[in-house]
């Protein structure tokens, strides 16, 4: 059973999020800022990681910025998840190493949907 590390702030969003993944079968472990993200990811080595860019303490691109930097780290794939759909934000996170960008709000159909292919490709990669 995968283990999915959510990177939220807003409580209704990762109360959703949490509801959906272990009712799609995964393990969900909770994070409410991204220093907190980044020390949950260091303790639990996550299968993936979904990251919030507008948080307080520490933002989703820093966060990020600091997972792909880190050698234990940087191979988990992260899904970025966020309010801001401009095109250079979704390129930004792409560009620091982000594995897919899903903005707020999203079906959440279309989110399992989407954690599961990422992870499917991880799993393909590492066993090439």
């Amino acid at each position: 059973m995968p283990t999915v590390l959510v990177v939220e702030d807003q409580e209704e969003i990762a109360a959703l999020i949490n509801f959906k993944l272990k009712n799609s079968g995964y393990n969900v472990i909770l994070a409410e800022n991204g220093k907190m993200g980044l020390e949950s990811a260091r303790i639990n080595s996550p299968d993936l990681i979904i990251l919030d860019v507008m948080m307080p303490v520490m933002n989703g691109v820093q966060t990020l910025t600091a997972l792909k930097s880190d050698k234990n780290l940087k191979s988990i794939p992260v899904i970025m998840l966020t309010a801001q759909s401009a095109e250079s934000a979704v390129v930004e996170g792409f560009h620091l190493g982000a594995d897919d960008y899903i903005t707020k709000p999203f079906r959440t159909k279309e989110f399992v949907a989407r954690i599961g292919a990422v992870l499917s490709r991880y799993k393909k990669t590492a066993v090439a």
